[in-house]
Order: structure tokens, then C-alpha cells, then sequence
């Protein structure tokens, strides 16, 4: 790509980073005042997997996106050197192994991906180590389904009672990918129920529970989720532009 395409390349995708933020605010704040809320109720997540660091800055520092989320941890550690993060709050939104809790404690301040006891057993260690407290959010495979990980519906409030007792880590709240659905009715269903178990989670009281994030809906299906009672979206793709792998 000569240096002017590549300027051209530039200017153009950033004007339509610009445009479909516009356009993606408008719909997320009609959605929370349809659903009883106020706009500013529902945070916004840029989620920046395969997007270059160029045009995250660009929607940082000119389209005032102050939360992202990255799916892969040596993705993120990779590109951190070069992002402008002052201000801007990162989450680790992708499936977590264990041996690679070690490398993103620390660097990003929630973790939304713990899927197991396990893994949240080394957050609280590694977390201890380094003398961090790391916020995170529990994943529940809400249509267990089972290609995908995360606490099964009916075992996140036992999760969420051992849990509570780790040093070193704030439960937030809850995260989950509803399975593909074709009717709106059904995937609604999904949402709602996240939200039952949200609100349940809620009523819990231990020390180290902060239970205010409920994280559904990304660039498909983020107007329905927040319809049922999402407070953070996940949206990558419909601010970006398709992913290039």
C-alpha cells in the first residue's frame, strides 16, 4: 500500500469509526430509556480484537471511547505500548487459560472471562502476589451450550459464595454470549434470564462483591440485551468494521 492509499485508507476508516459511534450511542440510549434507564446507565465497550492501534486511538482521543475490551492476552500485551490508555478502563473479555492469568493480572482492571473455580483461584493468587485487587465477572454458558465455557446457570450462586472468599478479587457482576438465535422472543429469553440471576446475585453481601456489571450484547444483539437489562455492551465489529484476520 503506497503512503497516500494508505492515508486515504486511514482517513476513510476513521470517518466511518466516527459515524457508526454515532450511530451505535444513539441506539444504546434509546434502548436504556426504553428500558426505564438513563443513557449514561449503559457503558459502552469498543471491543478492539484484530483492530490496529492507529484506529483505536483515533476512537479514543477524537470519538471519546474511554473503555475497550480485548478478547486474547498476548493480543493486548502486544498492542498496550502503543495505545493512549490514560482515562480509559480495559477488560480482558476472551476466554482465559490458566497459565496465562499471570501475564494480564495487573494490566487490565476487570477480567469479564472467569469461566471456573479454577481460574479464579489464580486471579485471586497471582492478584495477591503482585498486591493488585482485580475486579471480574463471572461467564455463564446461559444456553449450555457445550462448545462454549462458563459456569452453568443453576451452579453461579455456589460459584459466586466460594468465590467471595478469595483475597484479591472483586466480584462485579455477570457475563455471558447467549446462543445464536434466529427469533428475538427467544433470545430475549436469554437475556432475561440473565438479568433474574443478576438481580439474585445482587441481593448477596459478602465483603468483596460489588455486583453491578451485567455484561450482554455485542454488535448483533446489544439493542435487545440492553432492552432486558444489560449495563455494558460489548461492540466490535458495528464500530470497526469487520474484523480482518
Amino acid at each position: 500500500m503506497t503512503e497516500k492509499s494508505l492515508a486515504e485508507y486511514r482517513a476513510e476508516r476513521c470517518s466511518s469509526i466516527e459515524e457508526n459511534l454515532k450511530i451505535i450511542r444513539d441506539q444504546v440510549a434509546e434502548a436504556a430509556i426504553q428500558s426505564g434507564r438513563r443513557p449514561e446507565d449503559v457503558k459502552l465497550m469498543a471491543v478492539t480484537k484484530t483492530v490496529e492501534p492507529y484506529f483505536i486511538n483515533y476512537a479514543i482521543d477524537h470519538c471519546g471511547v474511554d473503555l475497550i475490551g480485548e478478547n486474547r492476552v498476548q493480543e493486548f500485551l502486544g498492542k498496550k505500548p502503543e495505545l493512549h490508555l490514560d482515562g480509559v478502563d480495559c477488560h480482558l473479555i476472551g476466554h482465559l487459560q490458566t497459565n496465562k492469568v499471570r501475564q494480564i493480572v495487573g494490566e487490565v482492571s476487570t477480567i469479564q472471562s472467569v469461566d471456573s473455580l479454577k481460574v479464579a483461584r489464580e486471579i485471586s493468587k497471582q492478584s495477591e502476589k503482585i498486591g493488585v485487587n482485580t475486579d471480574i465477572l463471572l461467564e455463564v454458558n446461559i444456553g449450555e451450550e457445550e462448545a462454549k465455557s462458563g459456569f452453568r446457570y443453576d451452579a453461579v450462586s455456589d460459584a459466586v459464595d466460594e468465590i467471595a472468599e478469595l483475597p484479591s478479587l472483586t466480584i462485579r457482576g455477570l457475563m455471558a454470549v447467549p446462543p445464536i438465535c434466529e427469533e428475538e422472543d427467544v433470545l430475549r429469553g436469554y437475556f432475561s434470564q440473565m438479568n433474574k440471576l443478576y438481580i439474585d446475585i445482587k441481593s448477596k453481601n459478602p465483603h468483596n462483591i460489588c455486583n453491578n456489571i451485567l455484561s450482554m450484547g455485542m454488535s448483533a444483539d446489544y439493542v435487545p440485551a440492553i432492552l432486558e437489562g444489560a449495563n455494558l455492551v460489548r461492540v466490535g465489529s458495528s464500530i470497526f468494521g469487520a474484523r480482518v484476520y
